[in-house]
């Protein structure tokens, strides 16, 4: 009998595991996605609206209710609502009192109100307990399930207990919370969704900046020059080939850019004697966007990949050569083999593929998939020593083919250089510098200081 009713007690259900009702003001695109998202994970959500009327967009398992009665039924109330309404919550004070405010409103820019949504919300009823969460979910993630790129919600507000049982409703929904703080927290928060790629917005105009100016020395040298002075109109060049010039200098000179800083660094560091004084705002700021510089400059490697590949089905090619066969047939003469030339040209072309196999490698290492199965010394390992050989292998790839320019006079037209000597001034320079860096005599008391010895102890900050 003992086993029977022991069998029959492991077969019941256990209802304390039942998950609380959630109730939501406001049934737009947001209230009705989160609510269907509940649903579907467990939980009782009950509806208040001001149209107590069921709608065919609201999930079939929700309630609807008025305001008043579903606030009654829920001790988690999730204001769906924007800012300029919150005004009809007032008359509700006394029955929202203690009850936890899930605050998911945002702007319409940043820093829209003196104070965040969620702290005007606490002012407004000073008897709840408001939390902020929820608003950088987009309802259309929550709908369709791709939640992969957002999936962490961030969660801030001064009660303790109420900002555990948002986190839990967060982590019943398949997301990662994330607890930044008090409520003071809020404004930081709700300026989240209207940032535009934040960190990309330094690399972005500097690549557009160096792109243009590239793109019009090159217009300037290869197409108007050559029309000016030698009448020959080749303003077909702006399609591919100005381009195949501008990507792969760009890609050299952004590589060079991501570990210029770490350069400043090291010599700034040898100078002061200490690692315990911020560096510069700039550099700061330049160090930040590191892994975006990188990238950028993965981006224009790849296009010079294809343009190159695409150059022998150019109508121009096909001209040239053609023009060359004929003249060699005219003139009855095979102009023999050039060995020196063959080595320069296969030199170039095997250094840069082997440079753009190790850009890829970085690029992929970036990405956080990847960089999160590494540890540190590996992912450092990557991206610093194979970063330096990528840049050597493509320093010495646009130096074997551009070099040649350096000592010929028809390079510089209107006394200006070559595209390809412009580009090689920043990498050599980080380069030479930090083959100076590896000396012993220098790498050793950088060390020493990155491990936290100090020249002048009383001096640091």
């Amino acid at each position: 009998m003992n086993k029977n009713s022991s069998n029959i007690m492991a077969l019941a259900p256990n209802t304390s595991n039942k998950r609380e009702t959630v109730c939501i003001f406001g049934t737009g695109d947001f209230g009705r996605a989160l609510g269907h998202k509940m649903i579907q994970s467990g939980y009782p959500v009950v509806y208040g609206s001001r149209s107590t009327q069921i709608s065919n967009l609201v999930p079939k398992d929700a309630e609807v209710l008025s305001h008043a009665e579903a606030a009654q039924k829920a001790a988690i109330i999730i204001i769906a609502i924007q800012r300029q309404h919150y005004n009809f919550l007032i008359p509700l004070a006394e029955i929202l009192r203690g009850k936890v405010l899930v605050d998911i409103s945002n702007n319409l820019k940043l820093n829209q109100y003196p104070e965040s949504n969620a702290e005007y919300l606490a002012q407004l009823l000073p008897g709840s307990r408001v939390v902020k969460a929820f608003n950088t979910v987009s309802a259309w993630a929550l709908q369709s399930g791709t939640l992969d790129a957002s999936r962490q919600v961030f969660v801030c507000g001064d009660d303790m207990e109420a900002k555990q049982m948002v986190m839990n409703i967060v982590r019943a929904l398949g997301l990662t919370p994330l607890d930044k703080g008090t409520l003071s927290a809020a404004q930081e928060i709700e300026n989240y969704p209207l940032q535009l790629f934040p960190m990309w917005k330094f690399p972005i105009f500097l690549s557009l900046g160096l792109t243009v100016f590239f793109f019009f020395y090159c217009l300037a040298l290869d197409v108007i020059y050559t029309y000016i002075y030698e009448k020959n109109n080749f303003s077909f060049f702006i399609a591919i080939t100005i381009p195949n010039r501008v990507c792969p200098v760009m890609a050299l000179i952004l590589l060079a850019l991501v570990y210029l800083p770490g350069i400043f660094a090291a010599i700034i560091q040898l100078y002061r004697g200490t690692k315990y004084r911020r560096f510069p705002d700039w550099l700061d700021k330049w160090m930040l966007c590191r892994k975006q510089l990188g990238l950028i400059a993965l981006a224009f490697a790849s296009l010079h990949v294809v343009f190159t590949l695409v150059t022998p089905m150019r109508a121009f090619v096909s001209w040239r050569t053609s023009k060359g066969i004929i003249s060699q047939a005219l003139n009855n003469k095979t102009e023999p083999l050039d060995k020196t030339n063959a080595w320069i040209s296969d030199s170039y072309l095997a250094l840069g593929i082997l440079g753009f196999f190790l850009f890829v490698l970085l690029g992929i290492t970036s990405l956080p998939s990847v960089s999160n199965n590494v540890n540190w010394r590996e992912f450092r390992f990557v991206q610093s020593k194979l970063g330096y050989l990528a840049l050597i292998f493509c320093t010495a790839h646009t130096l074997v083919y551009g070099g040649k320019w350096f000592l010929s006079p028809s390079a510089y037209k209107w006394y200006l250089p070559n595209i390809y000597m412009l580009s090689l001034v920043i990498p050599c320079a980080v380069l030479v510098v930090k083959f100076v860096l590896i000396f012993p005599c220098v790498d050793k008391p950088l060390t020493q200081i990155r491990q936290g010895w100090e020249r002048n102890p009383k001096h640091s900050e």
